[in-house]
């Protein structure tokens, strides 16, 4: 009988270590798109933030380091 009821607790602790496995994954996962986003988007965000000022510049002058 007491074999029967540990059991039933080990299997509760599997199933939150699965849920927390499953976070962590998660969590990885959407940290490493992000990440490439930034990655990719920031100057192109830079350049319309730019682009959309006043006085408006050309991309030439946007772009020279001038």
């Amino acid at each position: 009988m007491a074999g029967r009821l540990k059991g039933k607790g080990g299997g509760k602790k599997e199933a939150e270590g699965t849920k927390m496995k499953c976070v962590k994954e998660w969590t990885n996962w959407s940290l490493k798109k992000a990440k490439v986003m930034v990655h990719y988007g920031y100057v192109p965000l830079i350049i319309v933030i730019g682009m959309r000022s006043e006085p408006r510049p050309s991309l030439y002058q946007l772009l020279s380091p001038f």
